[in-house]
Parts: C-alpha cells; structure tokens; sequence
C-alpha cells in the first residue's frame, strides 16, 4: 500500500469573478521513506500541493489517500488531528516566533500531542541539532541555519511519519543549505518520508526522485 496517493487532484482559487485553475486533475503515489522533490516554476502549483498534502488546503476534486485514510473526507476535526499526528512542516521563512526562546518554539506542537514525551523528544533533539547551549536564547538572536535547525526540530518533535519542506534552504546560502540537506537526509535515513519543494537542481540532486510540474501537472 502506497503511503500516499493522490488521483485527479483539482484545485482552483478565485480571481475577482473569475477561477485560476492550480491543479488540474494531478495523480502522485508516494512510498514510505521516499525522500521526493518537487520543482518547477513559481506559480506551477508547488506549495498548493504541498498545502492539501499536509491538510492546510483542501483539494476540490479528486482522491486524496493516506495509507486507509480518505482525507478529502475528513471533518476539519479530524484534518486536524490528521496535521498532527502525520506531518512536520519545514517552511523557508522558517515561521519561528523571533522574540520567544528556542524552547518556546520548538514545543508548540507539543500543545496537541503527549507534553511530558515530546519534551524528552525535545531534549534530545536539541542535542542532536547542536542546539542545546540555545535552549534559552530568543530565536531572533540566532544565525538563519540555527533558526532552520530550530524549525526542524520542531518539526520533528511529535515524531510524524512524513517531513513536508517549502523551499527549506531557500533563505540560506550554499554552505548552510548544505548542512540542512544533510540533516533531512539523516532523517530520511531514520526512516521518516520527506517531500520538499525547490528551485535548486543541486537540492533536488540529492533527493530519491525529482518530480516535475507545469501547470498543475508533473511532466517527465
């Protein structure tokens, strides 16, 4: 069974009186511990998919599975839970609360899922990224590859099955982009699936397969 699969994905969003067509009828299967990377040009529907695949958006057609679960069948309760429970989200602005402390950041998935687990989850992790000396500094004090590192740990402190990464080393230059593919390819490693989106051939490279879409559709 397919960790995730995806067919006839439609996704459209309003323009004034008129409708611009996103996603035009997409099919994708992803199996678990795939390490995927989207690319294509900006506008191509990119993070629109990575928005319904992480529960953020909903498809308005199509056929959106989750190893047995019919996601575009879920209330938002459930999509909820599912968001929880299922993905990590990488983004390239890193959505960090600048003026709150690495601690403060990293623990906000925790609000949803098991406090007193996640912690020691986070505690580890904090040593794992090189972080730990960081735990009470204000994230606005810290380098763009120390608050990269700071969102992926945050990511990951619910311990989900399936990474989602929007442009994860766009806002770094080449040396610390560097340094955070190799984190995500330790992670892959563990066992997790990642799907990232970006421009960079040289990131795409290193991932197990590139996808690539045009108009709302992958092409070959």
């Amino acid at each position: 069974m397919s960790l995730i699969l995806l067919q006839d994905i439609e996704k459209s969003y309003s323009q004034g009186a008129e409708k611009k067509k996103i996603l035009q009828g997409l099919g994708l299967c992803i199996q678990e511990g795939e390490m995927v990377a989207i690319m294509g040009a900006s506008g191509c529907g990119k993070s629109t998919l990575l928005n319904i695949l992480g529960c953020l958006d909903r498809a308005d057609g199509g056929t959106y599975l989750l190893q047995d679960i019919d996601v575009g069948k879920a209330s938002e309760k459930e999509r909820a839970k599912i968001r929880n429970a299922w993905f990590g989200y990488v983004l390239q602005d890193f959505a960090l609360i600048k003026e709150d402390t690495v601690w403060e950041n990293i623990t906000i998935p925790l609000i949803y899922g098991n406090k007193k687990k996640g912690k020691e989850r986070a505690e580890e992790l904090l040593e794992a990224f090189g972080l730990k000396d960081k735990k009470k500094q204000r994230v606005c004090l810290l380098s763009g590859g120390e608050q990269q590192r700071c969102a992926i740990i945050r990511a990951l402190v619910n311990d989900p099955p399936i990474i989602l990464a929007d442009e994860p080393t766009g806002a770094l230059d080449s040396a610390t982009g560097q340094e955070v593919m190799n984190i995500l390819h330790q992670i892959s490693q563990s066992g997790k699936t990642i799907i990232l989106v970006t421009h960079d051939p040289n990131i795409a490279n290193q991932c197990t397969r590139i996808l690539r879409m045009k108009d709302g559709v992958f092409f070959n």
